[in-house]
């Protein structure tokens, strides 16, 4: 007997754009692949969890069949991430597949990999993107989240790229209560090794749920954030990690919607195909790219996208004067704060969301991902170490290669 697949509903014909990405497109227009949930570092925000890697991840022939479907529904590029995929000893190999089959990386990274002659590769290569990722334009703010060392390496990292005459690499900084007030270093440290700053905004994903609370922006310095984006929007990256911010008055540049399951979405280590980079949670599950018709059938068949890419009520955001320019704000942040999804941002700049947070039932305690690869020893928590414990628990909960052949 034939599966009936749920039907989809039938994109408008002209109008805005914003309508047409409503209703989902064929293809995405970028996704994110987290590679892998190996990482030498436990940064305390981590969206996917991340530490120790598994070992039901993609083979190196599943990823090129990947990127193969990729190819085929043309999807321009992917944002590769994991964990840190460079650890996977066929990181380069996958790397030069996907651009030989017309498939763009950018692909995100804290440097570890990137010695001079790995930068010298990439800056021969063509169709690729790097971002080196920082959390404070100091050591002291980076490595408080980082971990011990890590600013050190992403700017080793840094000199390598502009020493090899790299083109357009960024600079990926995750903005925290802690750096919002460095947005002009930023800026000066990108400028100096000839690199372009990309801010993104801190969700309540994986670890980032644990200290949400505590590394947020405040109200005030969402004000502050805002009014910086206006005046430096056009030489800085968001990637429409702010439309929230557009209910204080102009729309800052982008898409200003929620793309989750419509124009993007995440595939996992094992396969796992997620309706948002930050939605790692059983709920926001849409199937994965080893069953039947690999991830096309997911994209285009599977019944959590098709009711993503439904009209949306809106709820009582719709109610509000400011909701055309925020759009009720960002999925996944109001999911892991325990807000129900057609209400308010937990960071709405109109106030509703402190409102909302405070009349939470904390009883019923707020979702948390099925998904942890965390360090389970004395890394777990505590990001100071860029090097593994001198007495792990199980080499297989410590090291990110433990289950890999060493090459």
């Amino acid at each position: 007997m034939t599966a009936v697949l749920p039907a989809r509903p039938q994109r408008p014909e002209g109008g805005r754009l914003i309508d047409q990405f409503e209703y989902g497109l064929d293809a995405p227009i970028c996704l994110t692949w987290e590679l892998t949930y190996a990482c030498n570092l436990a940064c305390v925000h981590c969206l996917s969890s991340s530490g120790r890697r598994d070992p039901r991840e993609l083979t190196t022939a599943e990823a090129e069949g990947v990127i193969d479907e990729l190819q085929r529904m043309q999807v321009f590029y992917v944002n590769v991430g994991g964990g840190e995929p460079t650890v996977r000893p066929d990181f380069w190999h996958l790397l030069d597949y996907a651009i030989g089959h017309d498939v763009g990386v950018k692909f995100s990274t804290n440097g570890i990999k990137l010695d001079r002659t790995r930068a010298q590769q990439l800056a021969r290569t063509d169709y690729v993107d790097v971002q080196i990722s920082l959390d404070g334009a100091t050591a002291e703010v980076n490595d408080r989240v980082r971990g011990t060392g890590s600013f050190a390496t992403a700017t080793r990292a840094l000199e390598n790229l502009a020493e090899a005459g790299m083109e357009d690499f960024k600079v990926s900084v995750v903005v925290t209560r802690e750096n919002v007030s460095q947005l002009d270093d930023f800026k000066a440290l990108t400028d100096r090794y000839g690199a372009q700053l990309r801010i993104t905004r801190f969700r309540p994903s994986g670890r980032g749920a644990d200290v949400w609370d505590q590394l947020h922006p405040t109200q005030a310095q969402q004000r502050e954030l805002y009014a910086w984006l206006l005046a430096n929007g056009d030489d800085v990256l968001t990637g429409d990690s702010f439309f929230h911010l557009s209910a204080l008055g102009e729309s800052l540049p982008g898409l200003n919607l929620c793309g989750a399951g419509r124009v993007v979405c995440l595939i996992d280590p094992v396969g796992d195909v997620y309706a948002c980079p930050f939605a790692i949670h059983e709920n926001f599950l849409a199937g994965n790219v080893r069953d039947g018709g690999g991830f096309q059938r997911v994209w285009q068949s599977s019944e959590l996208f098709a009711d993503l890419r439904s009209p949306q009520t809106g709820g009582a955001c719709t109610k509000c004067a400011h909701f055309d320019a925020c759009r009720g704000g960002c999925m996944a942040a109001k999911f892991f704060t325990g807000l129900p999804l057609d209400g308010p941002d937990p960071e709405c700049v109109q106030g509703y969301g402190e409102t909302a947070l405070a009349a939470r039932d904390l009883g019923l305690g707020t979702p948390k991902s099925h998904v942890d690869h965390s360090h389970t020893g004395p890394v777990r928590g505590q990001p100071t170490l860029l090097g593994m414990p001198a007495i792990p628990v199980k080499a297989c909960d410590e090291s990110p290669l433990a289950g890999l052949p060493l090459r």
